[in-house]
């Protein structure tokens, strides 16, 4: 099989690419921005089944490398056919300036195209975001698909969809003016539930971890399109292989974008007493821009509050024969992991 580098290795959908690919009986190789992440790596494939001593998981090798340094890159990548770039800069508070974010993004992209064309990797696959697809766009009916981008230009546009755009079209050009016999796909994930291996997960776990702990007073009117961790990796270990998957970007999405008050439904109907502090309740949109005066985490939901945005995965069905989960199974999956690891406290089912 072959010898496959996973960035960020470390993170949510990077783990599970981790797991897929020793599963399916690659060498893997993930980097870290330090070697002290490397316990922590292990222990969430431990939990998602993998032994790292012997048998598949004894084919995984660790590898120091900075998104925003060249030192690591060019040893992590030498002698890898494929590699799946996964890792994405975050700072550890919100940036006072957008270049706090677009700049990392943009430039730890490059860092490893180059690093892979200079090994002669055969592919990378490049993990964006439904953000660099959907966001800066009239109110619109039609789904949307990978014909379709963000403005990164547009006003009022956020630092983290402006830092997936450009990052991912600084990829694109790249690529077509020096990516030589390099081969490169990219998959677009929106949000991404699904179980939870340890305590370092995204923004939309934490969605649900709240949800269930009781800590929203209510569901604000915020539309999401959901898909499971699970099925991005999957997604990922197809593009990467499959000759059709060259030079093409695929939009990770379950099926119809879901209200938040409808996953607390799923919620409360699959897990029952675990649930019960799961809101039942709208919460109005003159409440959240009230809310929004004093909390910031409010102030950035209210560009999106009543915004329904349809989303495809038709091209990634039928280029790649993908078939994702449904919204209620991602969902659901989410809650169950973080009931199962104790990342509740004591709120489940209490």
């Amino acid at each position: 099989m072959s010898s496959v580098l996973v960035t960020g290795g470390s993170g949510f959908i990077g783990a599970h690419c981790i797991l897929q690919l020793l599963e399916a009986g690659h060498d893997v190789r993930t980097t870290v921005r330090s070697r002290k992440r490397e316990t922590d790596v292990k222990a969430m494939l431990k939990a998602g089944g993998a032994n790292l001593l012997s048998g598949p998981g004894a084919r995984l090798r660790f590898f120091e490398a900075d998104l925003e340094k060249d030192a690591g890159w060019a040893e992590a990548v030498a002698g890898c056919e494929y590699v799946l770039h996964v890792a994405s800069p975050l700072p550890p508070h919100a940036p006072k300036h957008e270049d706090e974010l677009i700049v990392p993004a943009r430039e730890g992209t490059l860092r490893v195209l180059r690093a892979a064309r200079g090994a002669g990797v055969k592919r990378v696959v490049v993990t964006s975001s439904f953000a660099a697809i959907g966001y800066g766009h009239k109110p619109r009916t039609k789904p949307f698909d990978e014909t379709d981008w963000t403005d990164p230009n547009s006003q009022g546009l956020a630092a983290y969809p402006k830092s997936k755009t450009v990052a991912e079209m600084a990829a694109w050009d790249w690529w077509r003016r020096e990516g030589g016999e390099l081969e490169m796909a990219v998959v677009n994930p929106v949000a991404v539930f699904g179980p939870v291996l340890g305590p370092d997960y995204s923004a939309s776990i934490l969605l649900v971890q709240r949800l269930m702990m009781g800590q929203l007073p209510g569901c604000p009117k915020l539309w999401f399109g959901i898909v499971d961790v699970r099925d991005v990796a999957d997604l990922h270990l197809r593009a990467m292989t499959a000759a059709e998957a060259n030079g093409e970007r695929f939009l990770a999405v379950a099926g119809e974008a879901w209200p938040m008050v409808r996953m607390a439904r799923a919620l409360r109907e699959r897990l029952g007493e675990a649930a019960k502090r799961v809101p039942r309740r709208v919460i109005p949109n003159w409440m959240v821009r009230l809310v929004a005066l004093r909390d910031e985490a409010a102030k950035l939901i209210l560009p999106e509050l009543g915004k329904v945005k349809q989303m495809s995965h038709a091209k990634a069905e039928r280029v790649l024969g993908w078939k994702p989960r449904s919204n209620e199974e991602a969902v659901v999956a989410t809650a169950e992991s973080l009931v199962g690891l104790g990342l509740l406290g004591d709120y489940a089912g209490k």
